[in-house]
């Protein structure tokens, strides 16, 4: 029976945000962490907000992680699979990111967490520093 990919942690999001070129992180009013590549947000992990609520007891998710996506086809695709934990708000309708519990986050593994945010960074970094990192990867831009 092959080994199972390793479940995806929250300390992977950092690890994996952080280790991508160029990027450099902010920090939010409430210390939360934002990473930016060319000082544009690629992931963030966002305060507790009203448009993000557990539809059962109407407290607010305290844990959610946004990514960047690169389409509205993307977004659509993660969010109305129901075997993914991603979701969305009206607060981010036409908005290029998708939404993710901490709590969730194990329901991916490690490398479909890493797709994420290598797709979260491509779709923020210059053309310049895209391309380049396709072709370091060997992938087709």
């Amino acid at each position: 029976m092959p080994a199972q990919p390793p479940r995806a942690r929250v300390e992977d999001v950092h690890e994996l945000a952080a280790g991508m070129p160029h990027v450099t992180v902010e920090y939010g009013p409430a210390g939360n962490p934002v990473y930016q590549v060319g000082r544009k947000s690629f992931v963030f992990f966002r305060t507790p907000r009203p448009d993000a609520r557990d539809p059962e007891t109407g407290e607010r998710y305290p844990d959610v992680i946004v990514f960047w996506v690169g389409s509205e086809d993307e977004k659509l695709a993660l969010v109305q699979d129901a075997g993914t934990p991603f979701f969305t708000t009206p607060h981010f309708d036409g908005h290029p990111s998708v939404l993710l519990r901490a709590s969730r986050i194990g329901e991916l593994d490690r490398e479909e967490l890493a797709e994420i945010v290598q797709d979260a960074w491509l779709s923020r970094a210059s053309a310049r520093r895209r391309t380049a990192w396709l072709a370091e990867h060997g992938i087709d831009g």
